[in-house]
């Protein structure tokens, strides 16, 4: 008992350091839209590309995460995509519009190994605590990502880092997450390595769908508005500094829903209602963005951040809610993260095609509230008590 417990405190310490890390490589380079722009000549559907660009490797390379936590196990896996992930971060910064598109998909392919693992790995290794470390995985996520957009330009700007300084600096808590990772790759396999056969035909399940499909909703809400909101503030009069604040704020607020929603998912039979209220609220929010006032731009960012926050704890929740063993958890969580960050690529490039053909902002809030109404449908369907 003695020697179990600090290696459960080394595993939640670095799955703590490892979730840092998740979305600061994404959430970072939304407030340096407008550096990057000027400094390498894109368009407006170029810009929106390196936001879609790890969405893309997200939904390809989730498919390949389950078959590499397997081979590896999944403490060395998710060590392996964290140190892919490094590695991205440096190279996107060191080149032109081809280096940075690379390093760009490179970031992906390590964050959804690590991503597409850590849900299972909780489930197999910390049953017990499977709510609160969903809760906290999800909460860390959205606190750095919030870091990393309030700070990207302050860095680039006040401290004349520039926007590829800015950019990299974020790899320092890549490197900390490996170092504390390393206890990990002594550790036996973890949960799939014998049994993954077993697992559930995931593909086949409408169920499984209704999860897919409710995920790449909040995903596509979340990077379009990641990606454009800041460029939207400063086109309405805000400067970039104020913007990239207003988006860290934004996403500060998140962290609430995303710490609260797993606790009270689990002791709910059905998680459709809350599903339901945070649609309602994602609606009013954005409905909120026609008024360009600065306190309803502010009133309206605070109900949306809560329902992002809540929704990416649903979304993860209940890929182990709706599954009975470790194995097709594993396999949804592929499934989900594959297919619905397919459906989310499509949201950063086909808004910045749009306003480069149209001019209008006010077609990024129809393209949000549309959005919502989907995640707001298929939620309610995956929130049932049923399991595939």
């Amino acid at each position: 008992m003695s020697k179990a417990l600090p290696s459960q405190s080394l595993l939640i310490t670095g799955i703590l350091l490892i979730s840092i890390n998740l979305r600061t490589s994404i959430a970072s380079v939304g407030p340096l839209i407008p550096f990057i722009r000027e400094d390498l000549g894109l368009s407006n559907g170029l810009a929106g590309f390196l936001t879609t660009l790890p969405l893309l490797t997200f939904a390809t390379f989730s498919l390949f995460a389950p078959a590499i936590g397997k081979k590896l196990g999944m403490g060395r896996a998710v060590f392996l995509g964290i140190l892919i992930l490094t590695i991205g971060v440096v190279l996107r910064v060191l080149g032109g519009i081809e280096l940075l598109l690379f390093g760009t998909a490179l970031t992906g392919i390590g964050i959804v190994i690590a991503n597409v693992l850590l849900i299972p790995l909780i489930k197999v290794r910390l049953p017990q605590k499977l709510g609160l470390m969903t809760a906290l995985l999800a909460t860390m996520m959205s606190l750095f990502a919030a870091i990393a957009a309030g700070f990207s330009v302050p860095i680039a700007v006040d401290l004349n880092f520039g926007w590829r300084g800015s950019l990299s600096s974020w790899a320092i808590f890549m490197v900390i997450a490996l170092f504390f990772w390393i206890p990990q790759l002594t550790r036996p396999k973890a949960g799939m390595s014998t049994s993954l056969a077993k697992a559930k035909n995931v593909w086949k399940s409408k169920l499984a769908w209704q999860i897919t499909i409710f995920m790449g909703c909040q995903s596509v809400m979340y990077f379009t508005l990641t990606a454009w909101l800041p460029d939207m503030l400063i086109a309405r009069g805000w400067s970039p500094v104020e913007a990239g604040a207003v988006s860290s704020i934004m996403q500060l607020i998140s962290l609430v829903g995303s710490y609260f929603a797993p606790s009270i998912l689990i002791r709910l039979k059905e998680q459709s209602g809350v599903i339901l209220g945070v649609g309602i609220g994602y609606i009013i929010g954005f409905l909120g963005l026609f008024l360009e006032s600065e306190i309803m731009t502010y009133l309206s960012l605070t109900v949306i951040g809560l329902g992002m926050g809540a929704s990416l704890s649903i979304a993860y929740t209940l890929i182990s809610l709706r599954t009975a063993e470790d194995q097709t958890t594993a396999k949804l969580s592929a499934m989900v993260q594959s297919s619905g960050y397919y459906l989310a690529a499509l949201g950063p490039i086909l808004f910045g095609v749009s306003l480069d053909l149209f001019g209008s902002w006010n077609i990024l809030i129809w393209f949000l509230i549309f959005f919502s109404v989907l995640f707001t449908g298929f939620g309610m369907a995956a929130g049932r008590d049923l399991k595939i």
